[in-house]
């Protein structure tokens, strides 16, 4: 299975506010040990959200809105795409991980739907 794996934004990561070396490395050396394991698929960290778009959908309609984006929270600094046997191995390597903010923070794990979860939706009616 599929898995993507959010890091979740922090007041520093939103204010550009780049992670010291020593954290750096330590990312480094778990994202070397992904990739020997033959886990990690895609991985990147990502700009704050005053330097991104939003676009709202109503119908036919589109607005955009430029960040920053308020409720930072809920925002994402950096995922991964992992391809993991279950969730339960996703969790154990997610609780490898270093912290990967300064002080608090949360990494969200998300099943990626596959194509058999849309198998349902496409079989002919009988």
């Amino acid at each position: 299975m599929r898995v993507m794996v959010l890091v979740k934004a922090t007041k520093d990561s939103e204010a550009g506010i780049m992670p010291p070396t020593e954290l750096l490395e330590a990312m480094g050396k778990y994202n070397e040990e992904l990739v020997k394991a033959g886990i990690l698929l895609s991985g990147e960290g990502l700009k704050p959200s005053s330097q991104g778009k939003r676009v709202a959908f109503e119908g036919p309609s589109r607005t955009v809105m430029d960040g920053p984006f308020a409720e930072t929270r809920e925002l994402v600094a950096g995922f991964w795409l992992w391809q993991v046997k279950d969730m339960a191995e996703a969790l154990e390597w997610v609780k490898r991980c270093p912290n990967p903010m300064p002080g608090s923070s949360e990494i969200e794990i998300r099943p990626v739907f596959e194509m058999a979860d849309f198998a349902a939706a496409f079989a002919p009616e009988s």
